[in-house]
Formats: structure tokens, C-alpha cells, sequence
């Protein structure tokens, strides 16, 4: 479970986090750079995608600068993931509420702008 995000800083289990992250399979990978800085391309999240979720979050940063790119968003529809986007605020609730419902989840987020 996420316990606390604010701008720059989120707190997984435990375990305090100063740079991007994914979870995956309920494991987390510190230290996410993405290939195009605000933009998500699929090999920026082949491990997320290689692990079949049902639904990808990306949490696009405290005012939502990060984006998905459009081949990413068509890659997922082709194998029919759902991704819901939104500001890291909003999707660590989602996020909490997904586990919770024992959803088969996996997540990107984006800590600063």
C-alpha cells in the first residue's frame, strides 16, 4: 500500500522514495527514468506490460505534465489493458482502493511536475 505522496516523495510500505517509481506485482522498482522525460513509451513500461495487467496507472506528476505517448496508448488497446492517467495525488488513492479490491493492477508514478 502507498502510504503518503507529496510532491517529490512517496512512501511505499514503508520506505520513503525520492525519485519516480513503478509497482509491479505488488513490488516496487525505485528509480524510474523514462526515454523521453514527460513522455511514457512502451519500452519505458515493458516490464509493467511483460506482467498482464488488467488496468496500467500512471500518475502524471503533481500538476499532470507527464503523458502517455500514442503509441503506448495504442499498444494497450491492441492488448487490452485498460490505462487510467491522472495527477500522483489521485491515482495513489486509486491505486489503494484497486489493491485493496485485489484488482490485477500495476502502476507508474511520476513524482514532481
Amino acid at each position: 500500500m502507498i502510504e503518503m505522496y507529496s510532491f517529490g516523495k512517496i512512501i511505499v510500505d514503508g520506505v520513503r522514495y525520492s525519485h519516480d517509481i513503478k509497482i509491479i506485482q505488488k513490488t516496487v522498482v525505485p528509480e524510474w527514468w523514462r526515454k523521453n522525460g514527460h513522455w511514457v513509451v512502451p519500452e519505458d513500461i515493458i516490464d509493467i506490460i511483460d506482467a498482464e495487467p488488467e488496468i496500467i496507472i500512471l500518475g502524471t506528476g503533481s500538476p499532470g505534465m507527464m503523458k502517455p505517448g500514442v503509441d503506448l496508448i495504442r499498444l494497450l488497446r491492441t492488448k487490452k489493458i485498460e490505462l487510467i492517467k491522472a495527477p500522483t495525488a489521485e491515482t495513489v488513492t486509486l491505486f489503494n482502493r484497486l489493491t485493496e479490491e485485489k484488482k490485477n493492477i500495476a502502476a507508474g508514478f511520476h513524482l514532481t511536475c
